[in-house]
């Protein structure tokens, strides 16, 4: 949107967050609606990636989190994402955690949210994403699932078994997410046993919805920044043992090193924004170093310029995400980092 945004953010900013949000994503469907979106976002960079047999049409993509339902998809793909991660979704609508729930560290350009996986079901986003022209006209749209906080622990493999079920049709992959701070215990689910049960169960069940619709499914891992070495080769070898197609480095953090003393940052959630750049990058590296070309890494994590995607690359990512920095440098954020992964000609 050219630089548009700057003059908007200042009045965005004085909102709520979790209102302003909302209000943005309304405010860009409507200009969606009315064809405005043409003459306001610079074109997209076409330069076409390969991974997991899907053609991304260029490596920038649109993180999980932003549209939790999928209410839109049209509007977000229109800003020259190469890709969108709708959710995360579960089985059944949740509210969520109880407002506010999202803080913004205007400082170190971060947020802290614990939204807790809001969302109206996936059902009801599954219907919204048929009904999108993005995946009619064939997008590549990621479908992230997660468990309800009614479901023990122990029973989360259910959850996500259904949620794959629901959406394994429309989706052109999966990613199953068991980082999120904000739903409790779902960390645990990155502990060896807890994790090999779960992969062990969505690997048997893909196999049978393969089966089923005639296509096997890409499922992607989303992981945590709070991991130590150990368990970062842990999570690469059980991805590796059960056929898992790619690791999403990172998720939210709860560490407040980079932010202490500043307004907000004693709230529970996690940490997203500037101050996850470094630690995203570090365990980007170690999964590098683990999985070798064995298995892509998709990168997301503080990224709030072309000069951050590149990193993401440079440490071993084949594809970037981005949330935050479209919070703190708006829409033309996704142009410049697909400028800056170009490959050149």
């Amino acid at each position: 949107m050219i630089d548009r945004y700057s003059l908007l953010r200042p009045w965005l900013f004085c909102l709520d967050p979790e209102k302003a949000h909302n209000l943005t994503l309304s405010n860009l469907d409507r200009a969606q609606r009315w064809g405005l979106l043409d003459h306001l976002v610079t074109k997209s960079i076409h330069d076409p990636q390969i991974l997991c047999g899907i053609e991304f049409p260029n490596p920038v993509g649109l993180a999980a989190g932003l549209d939790k339902d999928g209410k839109h998809i049209d509007a977000l793909a229109a800003l020259g994402f190469g890709f969108l991660e709708i959710g995360t979704v579960t089985p059944k609508p949740q509210p969520g955690n109880p407002k506010p729930r999202m803080f913004r560290l205007t400082e170190a350009q971060a947020i802290i949210n614990r939204m807790g996986f809001n969302n109206e079901g996936v059902e009801a986003c599954v219907a919204r994403v048929r009904r999108s022209q993005f995946w009619q006209s064939g997008g590549v749209l990621g479908m992230n699932i997660g468990k309800n906080a009614s479901t023990p622990i122990e029973e989360g493999s259910r959850d996500y078994i259904l949620a794959m079920e629901a959406v394994y049709e429309i989706a052109s992959y999966i990613t199953v997410n068991i980082s999120s701070p904000n739903t409790q215990n779902l960390r645990a689910l990155q502990g060896e046993e807890m994790l090999r049960e779960l992969l062990s169960s969505l690997d048997e069940a893909r196999k049978r919805l393969s089966d089923q619709y005639g296509v096997r499914k890409p499922l992607f891992l989303k992981i945590a920044p709070d991991l130590d070495p150990h368990d970062i080769n842990l999570i690469a070898d059980l991805l590796l043992e059960f056929g898992m197609d790619a690791v999403i480095a990172t998720n939210t953090t709860i560490s407040r090193e980079a932010v202490q003393g500043m307004e907000f940052s004693s709230e529970a959630g996690g940490l997203s924004g500037a101050p996850m750049r470094a630690a995203s990058n570090i365990v980007i590296k170690a999964l590098n170093a683990r999985l070798g070309n064995r298995l892509p890494i998709i990168g997301v994590g503080g990224i709030l310029s072309g000069s951050d995607a590149r990193q993401k690359i440079m440490a071993g990512a084949s594809l970037v995400q981005l949330y935050s920095g479209l919070i703190y440098r708006g829409p033309d954020l996704v142009n410049k980092c697909a400028k800056a992964l170009r490959q050149p000609e």
